[in-house]
């Protein structure tokens, strides 16, 4: 019998493998673009933002918590009045089999099988305070979808949950947007991304809001002036267990053998998603799949 946050841990480092790379595919930027969207600006973002509908940014915001909310403003003003959801979606659809075979050969044709058990984990999950996860959710199930699309999409719900759970507990911490990007440096190689600032700076924080949340960290003892201490690494860390331990119901409606087999195939392309977003985006973007997996003392399990 797996332990099921430990299981939920391993599943939701697969959905960031899984889905991660399409935020700076060049293939659904060019679509992007082709709605009428200029230079297809904002695809980093705008692929997440199309499910909730006519909203303000201000409630998209909220809704994503982490990026600065004039980021947010400015994607959802560039493609307001040349596509909608739909069409976001249809770029987003129509990259992802064709991206998925160019980094992972094979890989759709293992998930495929799988997507029954996946959307049964997805529909199994209350909407309340998860708005990411129910946008997508709502977004109409096409009967004639490929199945390895379908389990695609399925898996990218079961990756806005975690997200909703995590912000929900960020949230109930009294954190704000900067705090949990710089509390997020403790999950990470700092060596590898330089301080700890970096991932705070990369969601449109300026210098103003990155002192402004030092200080408020230091007020709750999680760091001391401009750097997180011993117990701020021991709180995000916590604050991920909880995470895996939220969304574990989830993927027990899965089934423990169809979760450990979407993330035996997953994992053994691992290094190829991380290559595929070194190459397109950087070396140290989308720090979910590169989170230190180690038993060493300070290191994150």
């Amino acid at each position: 019998m797996s332990d099921w946050a430990d299981l939920a841990a391993r599943a939701g480092r697969a959905a960031h493998d899984l889905v991660g790379w399409l935020m700076w595919d060049a293939a659904a930027i060019e679509r992007y673009q082709e709605l009428g969207v200029p230079n297809g600006a904002g695809w980093i973002v705008a692929w997440r933002l199309g499910p909730l509908g006519d909203i303000t940014p201000a409630a998209a915001s909220s809704a994503t918590y982490s990026m600065s909310p004039q980021v947010i403003d400015f994607v959802m003003n560039v493609y307001r009045g040349v596509t909608d959801g739909a069409g976001i979606a249809s770029v987003r659809d129509a990259s992802v089999l064709p991206g998925l075979e160019s980094i992972a050969p094979g890989l759709a044709d293992q998930i495929a099988p799988l997507a029954e058990d996946l959307w049964r984990g997805v529909d199994s999950v209350h909407y309340g305070a998860r708005p990411m996860f129910s946008a997508f959710r709502a977004e109409p199930r096409s009967v004639s979808a490929p199945p390895a699309l379908s389990a695609w999409l399925a898996v990218n719900c079961l990756r806005e949950l975690r997200g909703d759970n995590h912000w929900a507990l960020c949230a109930a911490a009294d954190l704000d947007a900067v705090e949990v990007g710089l509390l997020h440096s403790a999950m990470v190689d700092i060596d590898e991304y330089g301080d700890e600032e970096w991932i705070a700076r990369s969601r449109g924080n300026d210098d103003e809001a990155i002192g402004h949340g030092w200080r408020r960290l230091t007020a709750k003892g999680l760091a001391d002036g401009s750097a997180l201490n011993e117990g701020g690494r021991a709180f995000r860390r916590d604050l991920e267990a909880r995470t895996n331990e939220v969304t574990a119901p989830a993927w027990q409606e899965v089934g423990e053998d169809a979760t450990n087999m979407l993330c035996a195939a997953v994992d053994a392309h691992h290094d190829a998603f991380v290559e595929r977003i070194n190459d397109t985006a950087g070396q140290r973007w989308m720090p979910a799949l590169r989170q230190v997996d180690e038993s060493a003392d300070d290191q994150v399990i």
